[in-house]
């Protein structure tokens, strides 16, 4: 997975996590598809947690959150949200390895919004992803319109693709490119 010099500081954490940001990509409405209760969700690069508070919402007092993220101060300032949140019980926290994501769960939904461009090797980042994901499950893959090419996510859907995802369909998303993937369930 290697994540390279091009992650997001956690000292400008701020406007991944500001009201402009919530007013234009609404988490409610983002993930109202596909999370139902009792579900396991990762949200991986979660970085401050724009995401994982309403993901634990959706998920409610029977599911599971895990919130993952390279850098520990990203974590730190999302426990601070969860602690204030009600919903600690919910959510999970996981320092992941530069070259491993290191869960072993099943999860039913990963969430991957703006962060698969901050990984160099994206190939083993997906199957990384496919070993984690439940067949039958989705993932939600989200890159910013103006800082990934269309060549780029291309190649990113591509690989993904290799790694055993199938793509369903291109959810419009303001400012974002955009892929529905599943890993398929195995027929026979």
């Amino acid at each position: 997975m290697t994540v390279g010099e091009k992650v997001c500081p956690v000292q400008k954490a701020g406007h991944l996590d500001s009201r402009v940001r919530s007013w234009l990509q609404q988490p409610a409405r983002i993930l109202a598809p596909y999370l139902k209760e009792g579900m396991l969700a990762v949200d991986f690069g979660c970085g401050p947690g724009f995401f994982t508070l309403e993901m634990a919402r959706r998920v409610g007092s029977s599911g599971r959150v895990i919130a993952v993220d390279l850098q520990e101060g990203m974590l730190e300032k999302l426990a601070k949200k969860v602690k204030a949140s009600g919903l600690a019980d919910r959510i999970d926290l996981h320092l992941c390895e530069k070259k491993s994501i290191g869960i072993k769960s099943e999860a039913d939904f990963i969430l991957a919004f703006y962060v698969v461009h901050e990984v160099p090797d994206q190939d083993r980042l997906f199957r990384q992803l496919a070993a984690i994901l439940k067949p039958g499950g989705h993932l939600l893959l989200a890159e910013p319109l103006f800082h990934v090419s269309k060549k780029a996510f291309a190649q990113s859907l591509a690989l993904a693709q290799l790694a055993g995802f199938k793509l369903l369909s291109r959810p419009p998303l303001l400012f974002s490119k955009t892929a529905l993937l599943t890993r398929p369930v195995a027929s026979g």
